[in-house]
Order: structure tokens, then C-alpha cells, then sequence
């Protein structure tokens, strides 16, 4: 049997889908379901059940994939092994949340081209866990993401926190309230929020589900500067990192909503697989200069 084949075989179970698959390693869909037809012949049974949509491994398929897993791991570990003094080179793929993007991307890019000017820096923008999900399928290689303290990762993922970001209700400066508020007393006024899978949005909606309280959403967009505009309009309340409300160019015309009961704070990780070989340095430079940036946005803030 051959790595390539368990590459295939891990691939479509992790994106439950050969043309995912195929994408995610960049091979076509016959390539990947020949690599995996060899793989099942090599071991004499057949993994998954052909009559399910989406495809579904078997009860068997699935406890070979673990032992895949582990296999794979122990590879990475060989090559981490042997490449871990050569200079970095090639394509970083690095992930970051689209809301901080603009606060901590830019110095970050410039710092790596300067110390690793072999390497290429791509960069995608999700959810923390569609970047999560990115890394274990091996399609990016780090990622900065936002998640509560003390969040635990999937195996054979590694995540560092790297700071803090403070996250402020926002509300038109014309109807700032006199006196602090509880969440409970201004949640009907209905909010301007990310569309369902951001992380902000869904902290908001366990604190106010704790409460007894339902979420009420006036308009959801991407764009923070966007979401702010729209919150200065009075279309609703925000629910943005402080910094960015700082920044935005609608600052004049907004106020942080005073809370006595709902003071958010998100930590930033750095997260990225176990075995990176000679990338463990850029990703390490990359993790310092994003917390640096946000250790900056706080300052001017």
C-alpha cells in the first residue's frame, strides 16, 4: 500500500466528498477514487458504503482511518525530522478572521517577506472553525483565530494564545443611555450582525439564551466598517472588537453601550498542525507580529 493511497482514503472521509477531496488535494476525482479502489484492494475489504449520499465510511473503514491518522501523524513527524534545517521556502497558506484582518494582516505580511524572503504568504479569511477545519484537512498550514479562553482543538492540532480582544457592544451616539444598562434591558432594540457561524454573534446569543432571552436580529452583513455605518444609521446595536470601532470612520457617530452584565473577551490563538518542519518559524514569526499588532490596536485605543 502506498501514502498516497491513505492520503486519498483520509481525505474523503475528513471532506465526506471525492470532488472535495480531489480539491482539497489537488488531484482529479478518478485519481482519488482509483487511490482509494487501490487502497481497499490492498487490504482485501471495502471501506465505505457506496449507497449513502454523502459518502460514509464503513464500520471497518472507520477504524482504519484512525489507525491512518496515526500512520500519517508518525509521517509528519519523519519529515518535520529531516527538513527542519533547511530554510523555509515555498508557500506559507495562512488563515485569519475577515473582522481582524484589517487590524493585524498587513505588518504581519511585511515582517515575514523581510526575514523569509524564500517564502510566499497566502492568505484565506473564515469563521475560527472553518480555519480549524482548513488545518486538519491540510489545506492551510497556520491560522490566527478568535475563540473563547480555554478552547480545546482537535487532535494533532496545536493552539497558542496570543492575546486578548475585547469585544464592546455599540449603539448610535444619539441614543447612548444616560446610565449602565444590563443586556437585558436593550436586546429588543435588535442588532447589526455577522450572518450565523461567527463567534461574536454566537457568544451574544448563549449570554442572552442564558437570560431566558432571544436573539433579535435587524440585518446581518459582513464588514465591520459596514455593520458600524449601519449601527450609526440606528438600525440597530453592534457587537464589535474595540479596536475597529476605535478605527472606524463612523467613530463620531457611535458610542460603546455602558453594560453592567455582558463584557465580552475573546482570545486570539495561533493555531496550526503539530509537525511543521522548517515552516515552525515563520508561523511562530507570524503568530509574534499579529500579537504585537493587536497588543498596538489596543494601545491606540
Amino acid at each position: 500500500m502506498k501514502i498516497d493511497d491513505i492520503d486519498a482514503f483520509v481525505a474523503v472521509i475528513r471532506c465526506q466528498s471525492i470532488s472535495h477531496a480531489a480539491e482539497s488535494l489537488e488531484l482529479t476525482q478518478p485519481a482519488i477514487t482509483r487511490r482509494v479502489q487501490n487502497f481497499e484492494q490492498a487490504l482485501g475489504v471495502e471501506l465505505f458504503d457506496r449507497n449513502t449520499k454523502p459518502l460514509k465510511p464503513t464500520a471497518m473503514g472507520m477504524q482504519v482511518y484512525q489507525k491512518c491518522l496515526a500512520i500519517l501523524r508518525e509521517m509528519d513527524s519523519l519529515r518535520e525530522l529531516v527538513a527542519s534545517d533547511t530554510p523555509p521556502s515555498g508557500l506559507l497558506r495562512l488563515g485569519v478572521p475577515q473582522t481582524i484582518g484589517d487590524v493585524v494582516l498587513l505588518d504581519a505580511l511585511r515582517h515575514l517577506r523581510g526575514q523569509f524572503p524564500e517564502l510566499s504568504a497566502q492568505v484565506v479569511t473564515g469563521w475560527g472553525s472553518h480555519l480549524v477545519g482548513k488545518i486538519e484537512n491540510g489545506e492551510l498550514d497556520a491560522a490566527a483565530a478568535l475563540f473563547p479562553a480555554g478552547k480545546i482543538f482537535p487532535e494533532g492540532i496545536t493552539g497558542e494564545s496570543i492575546g486578548k480582544m475585547e469585544l464592546v457592544v455599540v449603539c448610535a451616539s444619539d441614543r447612548l443611555p444616560k446610565k449602565p444598562l444590563k443586556l437585558a434591558d436593550c436586546y429588543d432594540q435588535g442588532f447589526v450582525l455577522n450572518p450565523d457561524g461567527c463567534g461574536f454573534r454566537a457568544g451574544l446569543q448563549r449570554t442572552l439564551a442564558d437570560q431566558g432571552l432571544s436573539l433579535k436580529v435587524n440585518l446581518e452583513t459582513f464588514g465591520t466598517e459596514l455593520q458600524l455605518g449601519l449601527v450609526a444609521d440606528g438600525i440597530g446595536l453592534g457587537l464589535v472588537p474595540r479596536p475597529l470601532f476605535e478605527r472606524s470612520a463612523h467613530r463620531d457617530r457611535l458610542a460603546v453601550m455602558p453594560l453592567k452584565d455582558f463584557k465580552p473577551i475573546m482570545d486570539l490563538w495561533l493555531i496550526y498542525p503539530r509537525f511543521l518542519g522548517n515552516l515552525q518559524g515563520p508561523v511562530d514569526a507570524f503568530g509574534q507580529r499579529v500579537a504585537d499588532a493587536l497588543k498596538q490596536s489596543r494601545a491606540a485605543a
